[in-house]
């Protein structure tokens, strides 16, 4: 985990009931995941789910595919990309993504390994060779114990976890081509599979990219395993959250107004 096998162990020391328990206690981080969570509460109470939630559901998938898309490089304007005019790999895999999440959560809880390698074969097809989809290029010991980490936990707030599981693999980048493609929807996972956002409507990617500089600035504070660059990254992940719970208020405006 974290840059290297040691990181988050010897920051955690004796592993607690919740492993990742001491990180609520670095400064400011118990306010901002309050705030990200009561944002998403709010948000999940929007009148348009009650009967327009499918076409929700469907433009913030088709939003957050585009968001990761534009995080690994490949930019392109959402109307172009509904229009089906986009034919770029990097694109294409972040939409065969967004639109697996559903069917994955269940076993992304239980055999986290096996649905990294799956949503490998889905954002990197026509980026790498076949032969590579869904081969770790390095750092198998790390990837297990991440996976040890998410497979059955129940006790780490589902904040917390995502954000872990989010930034371990953007530093890790275990896949070769799009792996931040991964990371992120890994980390949408957890979120699904947790309960905070049990219907999938959070479009988290649309937070990072807002905030991108910030994204990749806190990305490697992580990466240095101190307490404040874990800090760092908690912080931004739960403003990406609330970016991500205004932009599905956002869009059930919008199939309001279309109605």
């Amino acid at each position: 985990m974290v840059a290297d096998a040691r990181r988050l162990t010897g920051y955690l020391g004796r592993m607690p009931p919740d492993p990742l328990a001491p990180l609520l206690d670095l400064a400011d981080v118990p306010a901002a995941l309050a705030a990200a969570r009561e944002r998403v509460d709010d948000a999940l109470r929007h009148r348009a789910l009650r009967r327009q939630g499918g076409p929700v559901a469907a433009e913030s998938g088709l939003r957050a595919a585009v968001a990761s898309a534009a995080l690994e490089g490949s930019r392109h304007e959402v109307d172009d990309v509904r229009a089906g005019t986009v034919t770029a790999p990097v694109l294409q895999g972040a939409l065969r993504v967004s639109q697996a999440l559903g069917g994955l959560t269940d076993l992304w809880m239980r055999a986290p390994r096996q649905v990294l390698a799956r949503l490998h074969m889905l954002a990197a097809r026509g980026v790498v060779a076949d032969a590579d989809l869904g081969r770790l290029r390095s750092g198998s010991e790390r990837v297990d114990a991440l996976a040890r980490l998410v497979a059955g936990n129940d006790t780490s707030p589902p904040l917390v976890l995502a954000a872990v599981v989010h930034a371990e693999l953007l530093t890790l980048r275990p896949f070769a081509g799009p792996s931040g493609v991964i990371a992120r929807a890994a980390s949408r996972l957890t979120l699904i599979g947790r309960g905070l956002d049990p219907r999938g409507l959070l479009a988290v990617e649309v937070g990072h990219l807002r905030r991108e500089p910030e994204y990749v600035g806190a990305a490697g504070a992580y990466a240095t395993g101190t307490p404040d660059g874990i800090r760092a990254w908690l912080r931004h992940h739960a403003h990406a959250v609330q970016e991500a719970a205004d932009e599905l208020v956002s869009v059930g405006d919008e199939v309001l107004t279309r109605r």
